[in-house]
């Protein structure tokens, strides 16, 4: 556990427990009055509130914001125990308590870090007994290379689709390229009927093994719930419900749309996730899908509204992840949305869908002079035929 956890009164402002939390990096801080625990805020009960707060949040006392009369622990439970409260109550954090007072916190990242200890632990007893019967071990980082590559190579194989569906009233592209072997961004497409066609885009924050873990329980839930609906609303709503408390500290952002290719319009919902950009043939016209909705996996019940947008043959989508958006140059700057968007009127209208992504996915290279991509890249192109 963490001893001496920052406490504050109820009537302390929201900002001074965000400043100490960010200072010292921990999720949460204990209020209490007159030396009893009356209630805890952490990071989740400030992502729950901000987004609707009047612009004087930072004023509010924390007793209006904080979750009253947590739930506590003693100082003498196994960390198996207390791994199993956090789960069983879907809390992260557990202050601990002995005769009254508060002596401790412990959190879900702590006691992870414990069980990956005594993983660890094991794994290397099991090491050495392997080298009684082997002449030779690969070290370590051989052992985990090979690993991560087969890993990756499953998620390409059984996680990602494999090619997007073949359907003559809309044409698809697209370009992924994790930045470690495992990737934390996510692609699919869903049927739901003959008519209907599903595009899921979606970004695990972060990447590597952890985000590409929360992206393979993203895709598992999303192959269940997409085959039995039309609706995005409903889609993403399931799958915010799923995720929770699942993602650990992480969150996840999420597109989906649905095709309709009898009358080529196009329904869809957003779980803040970067904006397509849509150019109409017949308009001479590029605008941001701007559907709005919460992370996934943050706050449980959340409702994804839905829009509709009228397609016509000829019109261009460019569904994408931040990584693409974030490349930078050796100067520092950024590839931006804007510049994005810019590109997608000036492809050639006799390519097909994939051969725009290659276009686009040259030009953020050309852009990056040769710097390393930061994170994993998805891109999605649709043509509309």
């Amino acid at each position: 556990m963490t001893e001496k956890p920052i406490c504050l009164t109820p009537d302390r402002p929201i900002q001074e427990a965000l400043d100490l939390m960010n200072k010292l990096r921990v999720g949460a801080v204990l209020i209490v009055a007159d030396d009893r625990l009356v209630g805890i805020f952490t990071e989740r009960d400030f992502l729950r509130r901000a987004a609707g707060a009047s612009p004087g949040w930072r004023t509010t006392e924390l007793g209006e914001w904080m979750s009253p009369n947590p739930y506590t622990i003693e100082p003498d439970a196994g960390w198996d125990q207390a791994l199993t409260s956090l789960e069983r109550l879907r809390v992260r954090h557990l202050p601990v308590v002995e005769n009254g007072k508060v002596i401790g916190i412990v959190s879900a990242r702590q006691l992870i870090s414990r069980r990956a200890e005594y993983l660890k632990t094991t794994v290397d007893a099991r090491t050495v007994e392997l080298k009684r019967a082997i002449e030779q071990l690969m070290v370590r980082d051989q052992e985990m290379s090979h690993y991560m590559k087969s890993a990756a190579r499953l998620q390409r194989k059984s996680v990602l689709p494999h090619s997007p569906p073949a359907w003559p009233e809309i044409s698809l592209g697209v370009h992924y390229a994790p930045l470690d072997p495992l990737g934390g961004d996510y692609y699919d497409f869903a049927q739901p009927d003959d008519e209907h066609l599903g595009i899921l885009i979606a970004d695990a924050s972060g990447h590597g093994i952890p985000a590409a873990m929360v992206a393979i329980m993203a895709r598992f839930a999303f192959v269940e719930i997409a085959s039995r609906t039309r609706s995005p609303s409903e889609v993403l709503a399931s799958l915010n419900n799923r995720l929770q408390d699942l993602t650990d500290e992480r969150f996840v952002t999420a597109f989906y749309g649905v095709f309709n290719r009898r009358t080529r319009k196009l329904t869809y919902a957003n779980a803040g996730h970067p904006f397509p950009f849509h150019w109409s043939a017949r308009e001479n016209r590029l605008q941001p899908l701007s559907a709005r909705g919460f992370l996934l996996g943050i706050s449980p019940e959340e409702i994804y509204r839905e829009q509709c947008l009228q397609l016509t043959p000829g019109d261009r989508l460019c569904f994408f992840t931040d990584g693409i958006p974030d490349s930078r140059n050796d100067l520092g700057e950024s590839y931006g949305t804007d510049r994005l968007g810019e590109s997608l009127p000036a492809l050639p209208d006799h390519e097909e869908a994939s051969a725009w992504a290659g276009t686009m996915i040259r030009d953020v290279a050309d852009f990056r002079a040769g710097q390393r991509p930061i994170d994993d890249m998805t891109l999605i192109m649709a043509k509309v035929m």
